[in-house]
């Protein structure tokens, strides 16, 4: 049985299906590093959720799990297909405010077949991945949107909604740092 504190089984996982992929593969190392650095910021019992999240989020890119062309859809349905925990594959649904992007695409109401988790860990795990770059270098936040919106272009669905998706995502890094300070 899979449970959604298998890292290991998750970093297994993403390699096969993204290990082929150059950049995508050092993104999503890169990923879940930083989300091992930002797992002091959750609950100790959902530390290895976070870091099994991370490696899976990008998933959906993989050809052979690609469907709707929405990546965070596709990897959550692939790992409901190999029954991995209904909380992991909602996390990997909505990493990263996929929401905004998801209603551009006409798949919102996939989406939203699964349950959107706010909180530290779906905190976490979004700063993870919008401070790493493609190459899987950490790099700063604003940093990370300009060389996404520059390599997908200004009429792409990331770039349509920035104006919704980035004062969401600045949020999250907001909670996210003052969980780091501490109280």
């Amino acid at each position: 049985m899979i449970n959604e504190h298998d890292a290991e089984h998750a970093r297994e996982l993403a390699a096969d299906l993204l290990g082929s992929m150059a950049d995508r593969w050092r993104h999503t190392a890169g990923v879940a590093a930083r989300a091992a650095e930002l797992a002091t910021t959750v609950a100790e019992t959902d530390r290895d959720l976070l870091v099994a999240a991370a490696w899976l989020h990008d998933i959906g890119y993989a050809p052979p799990v690609a469907d709707t062309g929405f990546h965070p859809l596709d990897g959550a349905r692939h790992l409901d297909r190999l029954g991995w925990p209904r909380r992991i594959a909602a996390l990997v649904a909505h990493h990263s405010g996929a929401r905004f992007v998801a209603e551009v695409l006409d798949v919102g109401e996939q989406l939203d077949a699964y349950p959107r988790e706010e909180g530290p860990v779906a905190d976490a795990l979004a700063l993870a991945d919008q401070t790493v770059d493609h190459r899987g270098d950490r790099v700063p936040l604003r940093d990370r949107w300009a060389d996404m919106l520059h390599r997908h272009g200004p009429r792409s669905p990331n770039a349509r909604v920035h104006h919704l998706r980035a004062p969401h995502l600045l949020a999250v890094a907001a909670r996210v740092e003052a969980r780091l300070a501490g109280p």
